[in-house]
């Protein structure tokens, strides 16, 4: 039971986390207070007796975690760092200023936030996956709390995050709704109706708890019965009133991502009861044990395949992925339900404990492995390239976080054949190219993939592997290397009269252009880009200075954004490329130009005028007649 003392500390800290959203949101001009307003009281009850973390050790294991998916109320989440006493004053006043820690949303540029957020719908799929670590992996006995906005519970990422919450009995999973029934432009679509909230919850397998968000009293229990359910997770719906405690904000629309001017600041202040600069504790985690030890290393044997076997890439990212696996066992897979065809179903046959079915859900599968990473996890998400576009909000979020994750796409490109344009990946290598500070690989053959897992193990970033649906010719033998940010040339002579740079399947057209050329007494040189980025520089340049500054670039992708702008790109001066000095450049991009088809994969790599008859055709057109930058060959 709740003594008066309690409730009076509460309602102190709660008035405090009020007001010093309103100064800090005033001072920067910009901000939302009346959103960080209104969750106040439960989150002041949440840090005072229920958040175990150990603030002084934010890497600690047994650590609870703490998401505000409605990342627009972090002015609240900074004036609970200060109320912990590990923020000043003087910084939350920094809020949303050049080179403040203190960002409009929050990111791990502070010690204790573990994911950025921001864009809605992120916040609870992301929960998902570190609650994941917490029950399966650490095996240790945190909670995972995540503040929701109720307008973003519109958004489909949410309801897959109930769906695998549920699926997966995360009892160590708490959100809480925050329904202040104002979202940035009126009402959101169930207003305060907390019941609907609760069926809908209740639907997917949820505990479902509806309270009144200002009663102290009330959120004290509801937080008390959410952290002893022990079968399923728990949501907290809890009616609230944007802008609570301030009459001239108090539920009324037209104030979402306003602030207010000095004068009508301190009028809410006074009403608020006047500023206070409480610090309280907050208590460590009860348990200080480690995460469980999954598994003992074995030395990693990375599979091998012979010169000449046709294998498909695809193939042996799920034997390197197992491999990988025996060696390491941080890493986990996920997989949204086509395992069976990117071959992570190895993985999972493997190493069950450490595979999660993510189903057709690839938002969620990509939330999961960016909280699974938060516990210093290497997970690797596979699904259809084409599909992985669903997620890329996810994934542009994930490099905003700072997030370690390997993503990997299979059936790219028109080679796939006959199941037609829905399901070919052709804007892939464009999107994972456009991601801050990621790396986009694109192998070519069995053994050359093998290698390329293994390094993406331990590559920072959003790593992207690119595979292939159908087998092709192993032309590497298992012990060559293929650094990131290099390449190959494998075809070159002193006579080259051009250059053809491909990747993947259009390597293996490059191969068969080049021999029937070299019976016309033809030279060319064949580069395997396999590193889109970064991508070779110094070897692209040399080739350009070699081949008369002439380069044919052929890539199973729209013109757009893929491996033809990478090579450009390469040409281009900038701080980070040394500037190019050669011949004048003639580059001939071939990609894929027009909507696919149905078809045989030959058929429609001729169609779209990416095959060896094309290549041939560029080539001879080229060195008898240059055709000028990014130009294309049509026939």
């Amino acid at each position: 039971m709740t003594t008066q003392e309690q409730l009076h500390q509460w309602h102190e800290l709660a008035q405090q986390l009020r007001i010093d959203s309103i100064r800090a949101t005033t001072v920067a001009g910009s901000g939302h207070p009346t959103s960080s307003m209104s969750p106040a009281d439960i989150m002041a009850v949440l840090l005072s007796n229920y958040l175990h973390y150990d603030f002084d050790n934010p890497h600690n294991p047994n650590n609870d975690r703490l998401i505000f998916s409605k990342g627009h109320a972090a002015p609240l989440l900074y004036s609970m760092y200060k109320a912990a006493g590990v923020i000043t004053d003087a910084e939350l006043l920094s809020l949303r200023k050049l080179g403040s820690r203190l960002e409009g949303h929050p990111t791990p540029i502070l010690p204790w936030v573990d994911v950025a957020t921001g864009s809605l719908g992120q916040g609870l799929p992301i929960g998902v996956g570190l609650a994941l670590a917490g029950k399966y992996l650490d095996q240790l006995p945190y909670n995972v709390w995540v503040l929701l906005g109720d307008s973003e519970t519109a958004e489909g990422s949410i309801w897959e995050a109930f769906d695998h919450a549920a699926h997966y009995t995360l009892d160590n999973l708490i959100a809480i709704i925050d329904v202040n029934r104002l979202g940035q432009r009126g009402q959101t679509e169930l207003g305060w109706n907390t019941q609907a909230y609760a069926n809908r919850a209740r639907a997917f397998g949820w505990q479902a708890i509806e309270i009144d968000g200002h009663d102290l009293t009330a959120i004290y229990q509801a937080l008390s019965a959410a952290v002893s359910i022990n079968d399923r997770p728990t949501v907290i719906i809890a009616r609230t009133k944007k802008g609570r405690g301030v009459t001239s904000l108090e539920n009324l629309g037209g104030w979402h991502g306003k602030t207010l001017k000095p004068d009508a600041e301190k009028q809410a202040i006074a009403e608020l009861g006047g500023e206070r600069h409480i610090t309280i504790h907050v208590s460590n985690p009860e348990s200080q044990a480690q995460p469980v030890t999954i598994a003992t290393p074995q030395p990693l044997h990375l599979p091998t395949y012979e010169k000449g076997a046709k294998v498909a890439t695809r193939r042996a990212y799920g034997d390197a992925l197992t491999a990988l696996g025996a060696a390491q066992p941080q890493v986990v897979a996920l997989d949204a339900e086509v395992s069976n065809s990117t071959y992570a179903e190895d993985f999972a046959e493997a190493f069950p404990e450490r595979y999660f079915e993510m189903y057709i859900a690839e938002q969620q599968m990509v939330a999961a492995a960016v909280g699974l990473q938060v516990r210093n996890y290497k997970p690797f998400a596979s699904s259809f390239a084409a599909f992985l576009t669903r997620a890329y909000d996810f994934v542009r979020m994930a490099a905003v976080s700072r997030a370690n994750i390997k993503l990997v796409g299979s059936h790219a490109g028109v080679s796939i054949g006959q199941d037609g344009a829905s399901q070919m990946g052709l804007e892939d290598l464009a999107a994972f190219r456009a991601v801050c500070g990621s790396t986009v690989l694109y192998p070519s053959d069995a053994n050359q993939t093998a290698k390329l897992v293994e390094q993406m193990s331990d590559r920072n970033g959003i790593v992207y592997l690119r595979t292939t649906r159908e087998s092709t010719p192993v032309i590497y033998s298992a012990e060559e290397e293929f650094p990131i940010g290099g390449s190959k040339v494998i075809r070159s002579s002193d006579q080259d009269q051009a250059t053809v740079i491909g990747a993947g399947i259009t390597l293996h057209e490059a191969l068969k252009a080049y021999d029937r050329l070299k019976t016309e007494g033809i030279t060319v040189r064949i580069i395997d880009a396999y590193s889109v980025k970064p991508i070779d520089v110094p070897t692209l340049h040399q080739a350009a200075h070699d081949t008369e500054g002439n380069l044919i670039v052929v890539e199973d992708h729209w013109s757009e954004g893929g491996l033809g702008a990478a090579v450009l790109d390469a040409f281009v001066g900038s701080s980070n490329i040394s500037s190019y000095d050669g011949p004048q450049l003639q580059v001939i991009k071939l990609a894929v130009y027009d909507l696919p088809t149905s078809g045989t994969p030959a058929e429609l790599l001729h169609a779209a005028k990416i095959d060896a008859d094309a290549i041939i055709q560029a080539v001879k057109a080229q060195i008898r007649q240059p055709i000028g930058i990014a130009s294309s060959v049509s026939s």
